[in-house]
């Protein structure tokens, strides 16, 4: 069987809906412990605040026996990202784990643009047959007056439109981190504890969503 048939049979094989919180999360098929996945991102895939070595690939990848790789570049934006996505395509992953869009606030880039790209990264991985998990990111809201981060809503728009898994601060995503003194490593990024809480955290997403048996 081809790389691509198997990872479009692994895109195709949604079986039941389980509920996650207030929504429902598709149940996908497990990938082997052999399985390459690409973390992409920016600084907080890359585990800007601690080391590479305790970056949230590098947990997930000792707890799912993946090969995650790393693929977070700290700066990079939602274009920087659309920009190499041709090379991350051509490594052939299995599964994409795909959190960009807070250096897009920090910037202060149109919400629109941030969105726009986002869009096309998904639509030319859906393209490709490669699944993706899809992972919030905080923006400027009226609770980030109060210390507390919240979820830039485009994701969730996103993940209905090109109906991909959603991984929110509900789910104990970044957002929750970013909202706790104890986790943080500066105001924009985990520490060691807050990157291995988050890999906990989405270990359990995966698990919930099939991923991980």
């Amino acid at each position: 069987m081809s790389i691509n048939r198997r990872k479009f049979l692994t895109l195709a094989s949604v079986v039941v809906l389980t509920l996650s919180g207030c929504s429902e999360a598709p149940k996908f098929t497990t990938l082997p412990k052999d399985s390459t996945v690409i973390a992409l991102g920016d600084s907080l895939t890359y585990g800007y605040g601690a080391t590479t070595d305790t970056a949230y690939p590098k947990i997930l990848a000792q707890k799912t026996g993946w090969k995650v790789l790393n693929e977070g570049i700290s700066g990079d934006t939602s274009e920087d990202v659309l920009n190499r996505l041709d090379g991350i395509i051509q490594q052939n992953p299995d599964l994409v784990l795909l959190g960009v869009g807070g250096n897009d606030v920090l910037q202060r880039i149109q919400p629109t643009t941030t969105k726009a790209n986002l869009d096309t990264i998904l639509t030319k991985l859906k393209n490709e047959h490669i699944p993706v998990v899809l992972i919030t990111e905080p923006h400027f809201s009226a609770s980030a007056l109060f210390g507390k981060a919240s979820d830039n809503p485009i994701y969730a728009e996103l993940s209905e439109t090109h109906d991909v898994p959603l991984f929110t601060s509900k789910m104990g995503g970044w957002s929750e981190f970013l909202s706790d003194e104890s986790l943080k490593a500066d105001k924009s990024h985990a520490n060691e504890a807050g990157y291995r809480q988050f890999a906990n955290n989405l270990y359990a997403y995966l698990q919930e969503i099939g991923y991980v048996s």
